[in-house]
């Protein structure tokens, strides 16, 4: 009795994996974005913030830039609009919620619509003004590379509001 119920567990798996397959399931542990190379502009004043946020991404599917001036940033989208941009919440004389609406201004009035903009907060209080300036997401410093890959991915992956 327990061989064959042993071999009929194993068929029924068997079984469910080629559903899937012809199914064409994609697995739920592999991100839509992961598919494609990601384009990504970090916009932080911090060394040791640019350098936590190239670790975490450190792989060939982003491509990453960095721009250190704020001030910068509302040019920078327009002349190579990234897939996502991501902020610091305390990045220099502008602030994050200043940089996601020169971002979102930029693309004010374009048939194009303005990439999603990613907040590394400082606190969990800030949340509530992330979501205010119309951050797509945001992550808590410190992040994991888990955390901020699923935030780009997610963003990247929602339709443009």
């Amino acid at each position: 009795p327990y061989c064959v119920c042993r071999i009929a567990h194993c068929a029924l798996r068997i079984a469910h994996r080629e559903l899937r397959i012809a199914n064409c399931e994609r697995p739920s542990h592999i991100p839509l974005a992961s598919r494609a190379m990601s384009s990504i502009l970090v916009v932080a004043d911090e060394p040791w913030i640019l350098t936590d946020v190239r670790a975490a991404l450190g792989e060939a599917r982003y491509t990453i830039t960095e721009i250190n001036d704020p001030r910068a940033v509302a040019e920078a989208v327009i002349a190579d609009p990234p897939d996502a941009v991501i902020v610091d919440f305390q990045v220099g004389s502008m602030g994050g919620m200043a940089v996601t609406r020169a971002v979102r201004d930029a693309f004010a009035g374009s048939e194009h619509s303005a990439p999603p903009v990613i907040l590394l907060l400082d606190r969990d209080a800030d949340a509530f003004l992330a979501g205010r300036s119309g951050a797509a997401a945001w992550v808590r410093k410190p992040f994991s590379s888990g955390d901020l890959r699923r935030a780009i991915d997610d963003s990247i992956a929602a339709p443009a509001a």
